[in-house]
């Protein structure tokens, strides 16, 4: 009887999850495996509180990553990263809508092989109704700014002090300064 209830569920639960989010999309796609262009209207959420009940005013104020409730269909949607090529996340773009009704534009990458689900990569935000977009693109700008003494070519985390501090306190390997200079002894002879 249970294999018949679990398939009845599995039936009703296919359209939701074949839903089409592509129209009204204008995203621009990245070649990901399990992408789709998706535009749909949420409210940005800090998900710890959504699940939990722990919320600090304002989403936590940016040391959280947020997330988004779709209207739709009440699906919690985690969106990964922003519109540039580091897979940086896209809190920076979200914080000012925290609680807000929005309206969002980019990729979602769905496939049950891969256990992709609605991982989304914000390309475009605005407020529900407005006809602004913001580009999700803000996040080195906004890292460089806070942090002026890692000024410098390379990327970004190469210079980042929390990543030195790091690497300085756990190694490359983050196993310890031992097992560092254990692999560099076997390995670079």
């Amino acid at each position: 009887m249970l294999k018949y209830f679990t398939a009845a569920l599995a039936l009703l639960a296919a359209p939701l999850a074949a839903q089409d989010f592509s129209e009204g999309s204008t995203a621009k796609e990245w070649g990901l495996y399990g992408e789709s262009p998706a535009f749909f209207a949420a409210t940005v959420v800090d998900p710890l509180c959504e699940l939990t009940g722990d919320c600090p005013d304002n989403c936590g104020d940016g040391r959280r990553q947020l997330a988004l409730l779709r209207t739709v269909d009440d699906v919690m949607v985690l969106p990964m990263k922003n519109s540039q090529p580091a897979f940086t996340g896209a809190a920076n773009e979200m914080l000012p809508f925290c609680g807000q009704a929005v309206e969002v534009d980019g990729l979602l990458v769905t496939d049950e092989e891969l256990g992709a689900q609605n991982v989304y990569l914000l390309q475009k935000i605005r407020a529900e109704g407005s006809s602004d977009w913001i580009k999700a693109n803000k996040w080195t700008k906004e890292w460089a700014a806070r942090h002026p003494e890692a000024k410098g070519k390379g990327p970004w985390f190469r210079r980042d002090p929390r990543i030195k501090a790091e690497i300085e306190r756990e190694g490359w390997l983050g196993l310890g300064l031992e097992a560092d200079a254990a692999f560099l002894e076997e390995w670079f002879q």
